[in-house]
């Protein structure tokens, strides 16, 4: 016979117990934080892989995903109690997806042709406990007519790792020697997320709330002046995804809540860089949106207009898309404040991915690691002869980046390489950090600093290469000293005034803060001048309260729209110096549209000054605040102007609608060079 259990024994025995059960409640609310970390990973078992003839299934325990096979939608995300987070309605192929816009020579329609980016074959990158990377590719076939598919090879790859509460996606997208021209407008990652659970989407701090549903669109929308647009009749807001819009320098974390008590989870989309983005740091693009719908946009004409990915006859090319990190969090069932702890754990994931840039577990050959990369540092200084306290004085807080080599601004229009940016500090100090080899030009856009700076030699990033470079100096545009100005050069048309929405046409997310992302306030121009255009008066008015935001058409009745002629009245002491002044004009945004000055005579046949047609970015109906940025430069003859009340003249002439128009960055007007 065995000894009979003592007490003390008893007590060990108990205390395990406890330990044990204590070790899985552990786990349980660690899967629930799903915040990164080491000692967290190892409490879950391995990744695993079933593959059938239809399906891919991975499982690390906290999520579950299943792909089509061989097309690689993602058709079910398991996770925090929810069989699946996207939207069981829908077919299994719009749920989780990649699509592409594009054009080929000779296409009569202008409508770009829709193409899902669909896999024909399916392989296993890595299959290992901690990290299985699988692929979905396409190889386009080159016997096939022009305009069947677009011609890319596409690789689409998805990665899950042993205890992370998500997953990461990217794609290469190639083109070889001798195939054949397109231009591609858009190329994004898309989810649709359950309608019936998430309600709430998170921007930022300050842009988040629970939101319509697209079955409310559809049922109590009012379509108004563009489809995506619709006025809500059953709460009195308009809903429109380009009220959503952020620029890609802000981009990194946007998402989707579903506040349900029995299971709090977020869905969240992590950019940790904008560097395989095109247009440079300003370029805004969609985000969230009704749906529930969460973007990873990559390539976007939005607020660029014709800024697209053109191709040549012939032109070879490849580029990597991402990775980006879908990120899932969970919070305690019945928390009271699960939207507030969801977001701020969301943001912190998103630091940690943002340190983590860039990665070093993917295993595409394309995806250069920290190591095969390099760096740049140094300092912008601004000199200014005519700024008399410090002509020299540091760039504070500018943007500097290395894109592909062009002209100054170049960049912004640039759409096929990678372009890596930062922000300097206050002393104008700056460090470029992991930048693929190549060759680049160096550009700068300062905040408070008309213009746009490029150094005048291209530079050659290598492997490894930490480059120190002697202080960089910019001498903006200046020909002589500021007699007056209006606004701030900050490539935006924010600092003027915005007016308050239609009370049936506004959003309340927009009240306080942002107001210019609210709809129909092009219209309210006719509302504050219903007779006449306005007339700014350099030293009376103030540009925050009395320069409209955007010179925009006037509706004459009929669906006819006419351009608009603005005035600046200055005074003049004396115009006899010799030499010219000089007028700048600094535009934020241009659609459809054409500026022509005039001075002192509205009724000259040729205006002074004429710009051309100037863009296509559509800002003004989509809420941008500005578009792509220009400069002109307008020299003024001395003999034009006179001594006392001065008239300048800015007319927009174009009529074609009410979202043609123009938005002003800054003008100034410089005397002759002293």
């Amino acid at each position: 016979m065995g000894r009979p259990m003592g007490c003390g024994t008893l007590v060990v025995l108990l205390v395990l117990v406890f330990l044990l059960i204590g070790h899985g409640n552990n786990r349980s609310t660690s899967s629930r934080t799903s915040l990164r970390s080491t000692s967290t990973s190892e409490r879950y078992y391995g990744v695993k892989m079933v593959n059938t003839s239809n399906t891919i299934v991975l499982d690390n325990g906290l999520v579950r995903l299943t792909f089509s096979n061989p097309t690689g939608h993602v058709t079910g995300i398991k996770y925090g109690g929810i069989d699946n987070l996207l939207e069981i309605h829908n077919k299994p192929t719009n749920r989780g997806y990649w699509d592409l816009n594009w054009n080929y020579p000779g296409q009569k329609s202008r409508t770009s042709i829709f193409e899902g980016i669909l896999g024909t074959e399916f392989r296993v990158i890595t299959s290992a406990e901690d990290q299985v990377e699988i692929s979905f590719t396409r190889t386009y076939n080159v016997s096939l007519p022009q305009g069947v598919t677009v011609p890319f090879n596409m690789d689409k790859r998805y990665i899950l790792q042993r205890g992370r509460s998500g997953f990461y996606a990217y794609a290469i997208f190639e083109r070889l020697e001798g195939w054949p021209e397109a231009k591609v407008d858009q190329i994004r990652m898309v989810f649709k997320l359950q309608q019936a659970k998430f309600r709430y989407m998170a921007l930022s701090d300050t842009r988040q709330r629970f939101m319509p549903t697209a079955y409310e669109r559809g049922i109590y929308g009012i379509k108004l002046a563009y489809k995506e647009a619709v006025l809500l009749n059953n709460t009195g807001e308009v809903d429109d995804k380009y009220q959503y819009t952020i620029e890609d320098k802000d981009n990194k974390v946007h998402g989707w809540i579903c506040t349900d008590e029995k299971s709090p989870v977020g869905f969240w989309m992590i950019t940790p860089t904008d560097e395989f983005k095109m247009a440079g740091p300003f370029k805004q693009g969609l985000t969230s949106h009704v749906g529930p719908t969460t973007l990873s946009v990559f390539v976007s004409s939005h607020y660029a207009g014709n800024v697209s990915m053109n191709f040549q006859q012939g032109e070879a090319w490849k580029k990597v898309f991402g990775p980006v990190f879908i990120y899932l969090n969970s919070a305690h069932q019945g928390s009271k404040n699960s939207i507030s702890s969801l977001w701020s754990n969301a943001k912190q994931q998103m630091l940690e991915e943002v340190k983590s840039w860039p990665y070093n577990f993917t295993e595409s050959r394309d995806f250069l690691s920290s190591d095969q990369r390099g760096s740049l540092s140094s300092r912008l200084l601004i000199y200014d002869q005519y700024i008399s306290h410090q002509p020299l004085h540091s760039a504070r807080f500018a943007y500097v980046g290395l894109a592909p080599p062009g002209e100054v601004g170049s960049w912004q229009r640039e759409s096929k390489g990678y372009q890596f940016w930062t922000q300097a500090d206050n002393k104008g100090h700056f460090i470029i950090k992991n930048v693929l080899p190549g060759n680049y030009s160096l550009y700068a856009s300062v905040p408070g600093i008309i213009g746009d700076y490029k150094y005048e030699a291209d530079i050659t990033i290598e492997q490894g290469s930490k480059i120190q470079m002697p202080d960089f100096i910019y001498e903006p545009p200046r020909n002589g000293p500021t007699l007056w100005e209006i606004g701030i050069p900050d490539r935006t048309a924010a600092e003027f005034y915005i007016p308050d929405p239609y009370p049936t046409l506004s959003n309340k997310l927009y009240i306080v803060s942002e107001r210019f992302r609210q709809y129909g306030l092009w219209a309210r121009y006719e509302d504050r001048y219903p007779d006449s255009d306005l007339v700014y008066k350099v030293g009376v008015h103030n540009y925050s309260n009395d320069w409209f935001y955007a010179q925009v058409t006037r509706d004459i009745g009929n669906g006819t729209y006419v351009g608009t002629t603005w005035q600046i009245q200055f005074e003049l002491e004396s115009a006899t110096h010799p030499g010219n002044f000089t007028l700048r004009l600094a535009l934020a945004s241009g659609s459809y549209s054409k500026l022509l000055v005039r001075i002192n005579n509205l009724n000259t046949k040729q205006p002074h000054f004429a710009t051309g047609r100037i863009g296509v970015d559509n800002a003004i109906a989509r809420h941008g605040i500005h578009g792509l940025y220009s400069l002109f430069s307008v020299s003024v003859p001395s003999s034009l102007l006179h001594q006392g009340t001065n008239t300048i003249y800015l007319t927009q002439p174009k009529g074609e609608s009410p979202f043609t128009g123009i938005m002003y960055d800054y003008i100034r007007l410089e005397g002759p060079p002293v």
